[in-house]
């Protein structure tokens, strides 16, 4: 009898489907019933001796909730027997009720196991999902946005190690860290098991998309330092690993039905009896010509755009040509920023990596990058290639010219009569919560109103050190120092100026933007430990009113 390895995640949902994410332990029919008679079913495909299935459900009606069952073969197999949680339910949009909240973080560390105490703190969304599973009927986010890092290949826990060391010496590369597919599904168990969260991505669907950490620290920072990595001998099977396992447990899930429909490679993976090589295959593919690969994707609800934009595997890592996106990833944003523009309110970019950084940190990315193309000279050069992987110098500002290019194209997709209210960039990354706002020189301001919202992390820890850093980089004594870095450099003024207009504040938080019509608002809240012996909470810690 097959059983439930893992899920249900609930992914795509519309006004009429969904579809339902299951890992089975053996080859079987998924099916997602729901109470209010629709349903779907799908027959699991194999990757690396592992069964899964994306179940696309139709016949749901606009603007309702409805709980539903996982069966394997007929078996039902979820909700779990005794479970302490609500049934898990689909909550399909009212396009009479154009209202749409988005909540947002990155960087999470698998939850610390019950019996043991949790070295960073409450987790932000094992505590959303106590909350939502305590009060069903109260809000609730409309999607959960993963901007990055939900996995940990380099940074494991001790009782991953411990597992680890099961299987092979880890005295030898990469020791501690995973190493193949078989490792990185131990990761998601570890990550998604977690009762809370298995509970919470059953009932709320999700987007999500890698940052490095998901394949290693500073993943495609330049171009040496992928040359160095690729002379190791255990990298390439990491990489293509990492690829394999995210286009299985977070690519798919992003995609509409109709484009799953016309995916070559869910195809190609769904005919034959083992996917493995066709997905490998895929995988290498990327690995050789990123640009044959798109990860960024599109959705809309309702009247809100996101972009999720790839700003790892896409990137240009020539020195002379430096890109965070190559140029077909770069016009595919584009064109998805300005398409329809009056068929949107409200503008959402998730990328992992922040736009706009305190200054001084900008400042300093950009100089490093002069340094590096060898605007001082071969030494300087040498000096700052070590320095930029050192100190994880590989955000946007780090792309100068992609950091311009990005600039312009939200001027340009907020400015016009059919301008959106808001164009909000949303990113984590930095392990620390702000909102910053840019102003145009000359008074060349977007109509839209123009925000940087950063939220991470969701469960992670930032040292005492790098919170002096991150406050003293938004200071005036710290921009003054970062222009003394661009004069170095030899870089003019940015194209963009801006300022903080709220944090930072450090802690496992969450942000949520709520949006209706052409209003937007904006709640963070972070998770704390509980009072008298109660559970942990989130307390709110900001809102505003971003457009009334």
């Amino acid at each position: 009898m097959a059983r439930l390895r893992l899920g249900p995640l609930l992914r795509y949902v519309d006004g009429s489907s969904a579809t339902v994410w299951v890992e089975a332990s053996r080859p079987c029919t998924a099916e997602v019933r729901c109470a209010d008679g629709s349903s779907g079913r799908a027959r699991t495909f194999q990757i690396a001796g592992h069964h899964y299935a994306l179940v696309p459900v139709t016949g749901l009606t606009p603007g309702t909730e409805t709980a539903y069952e996982v069966a394997l073969d007929g078996t039902p197999v979820w909700p779990l027997p005794d479970s302490p949680f609500p049934p898990s339910t689909i909550r399909t949009p009212d396009a009479q009720n154009p209202q749409v909240r988005v909540a947002f973080g990155s960087c999470r560390w698998a939850a610390a196991p019950p019996d043991e105490k949790d070295p960073v703190g409450p987790d932000a969304l094992d505590t959303l999902a106590a909350r939502l599973a305590a009060h069903p009927a109260a809000e609730r986010p409309d999607v959960l946005l993963l901007l990055g890092d939900q996995v940990y290949a380099d940074e494991t826990s001790q009782a991953t190690r411990r597992w680890l060391a099961t299987r092979r010496d880890l005295r030898e590369p990469p020791g501690a860290e995973v190493a193949d597919y078989e490792e990185y599904t131990h990761l998601y168990y570890e990550s998604w098991l977690d009762p809370e969260m298995r509970w919470l991505l059953s009932t709320v669907p999700s987007c999500m998309i890698f940052d490095d950490h998901d394949v290693i620290d500073d993943w495609n920072t330049s171009e040496s330092w992928l040359a160095a990595m690729r002379a190791t001998p255990w990298w390439r099977e990491r990489l293509l690993s990492g690829l394999m396992s995210y286009w299985v447990h977070q690519h798919l899930g992003n995609l509409p039905p109709d484009e799953l429909e016309r995916d070559e490679l869910y195809t190609a993976v769904r005919a034959t009896p083992d996917g493995t090589e066709a997905l490998r295959s895929f995988a290498a593919r990327a690995d050789a010509d990123p640009s044959s690969v798109r990860w960024s994707y599109r959705r809309d609800f309702g009247r809100v755009r996101l972009l999720m934009v790839d700003t790892r595997a896409a990137r240009v890592l020539d020195e002379d040509n430096r890109a965070m996106l190559d140029p077909d990833e770069a016009r595919w944003l584009r064109e998805q920023a300005l398409d329809d523009r009056g068929s949107f309110d409200h503008l959402l970019i998730g990328t992992s990596l922040p736009w706009l950084l305190p200054p001084l940190v900008h400042d300093a990315e950009a100089w490093n990058a002069a340094l590096c193309r060898g605007e001082r000279g071969a030494r300087w050069a040498r000096m700052a290639e070590d320095l930029r992987r050192r100190a994880d110098l590989e955000h946007w500002a780090a792309f100068p010219a992609s950091f311009d290019a990005l600039t312009a194209l939200i001027a340009e997709a907020g400015t016009g009569p059919e301008a959106p209210a808001t164009v909000c960039v949303l990113s984590g990354d930095v392990h620390h919560a702000y909102v910053a706002e840019p102003s145009w020189p000359e008074g060349r301001d977007p109509d839209a109103r123009v925000l940087q919202l950063t939220c991470s992390p969701v469960h992670n820890s930032i040292p005492a050190s790098i919170r002096i850093g991150f406050r003293f980089g938004w200071s005036r004594m710290g921009q003054a120092l970062g222009r003394r870095f661009a004069l170095h450099g030899r870089n003019g003024e940015p194209a963009v100026n801006w300022r903080k207009t709220g944090g930072p504040w450090f802690g496992n938080q969450l942000m949520t933007l709520t949006m209706r019509g052409r209003s937007a608002a904006l709640r963070l809240e972070q998770a704390r430990a509980g009072r008298q012996g109660g559970g942990p909470r989130l307390e709110e810690v900001e809102e505003s009113v971003l457009t009334p």
